[in-house]
């Protein structure tokens, strides 16, 4: 009997060695994982740092407003005036569809005994 318990010990440590051995390796892959997704997430950082500050170069007024001046035969534009804008009051909005009624209901009858009942209960 200890024979068999002593060989059951080993095998059950073995196991639970080569467990430990598999889980070691998948968490040392996990943190690599994610030690490349945190590098990649900061790439991706920096592009979208790089790419807002080319917007707001290109957005700047001046640069905007000589681009208008230089196409504005071809582009045809006007500068704003108060004029052009109206007041929010004079904006028609749209009424919206009404469904129509498919299956109506009376009551009628209902409403007039809800009513009798109440009339009934007043002192």
């Amino acid at each position: 009997m200890r024979g068999f318990f002593y060989v059951f010990s080993a095998l059950a440590v073995m196991a639970l060695a080569f467990w430990a051995y598999q889980e070691n390796y998948r968490t040392q892959r996990a943190l690599r994982d994610v030690a490349r997704l945190q590098r990649d997430i900061g790439s991706l950082h920096e592009a979208l740092a790089v790419q807002r500050a080319e917007w707001a170069y290109l957005n700047r007024p001046e640069r905007l407003n000589e681009l208008a001046e230089i196409n504005f035969d071809r582009l045809g534009l006007l500068p704003l005036e108060p004029e052009q804008f109206s007041d929010v009051e004079q904006v028609v909005f749209p009424q919206p569809e009404l469904l129509p009624i498919t299956d109506p209901i009376e009551l009628m009858g209902r409403i007039e005994t809800a009513q009798n009942d109440l009339d009934e209960d007043r002192p």
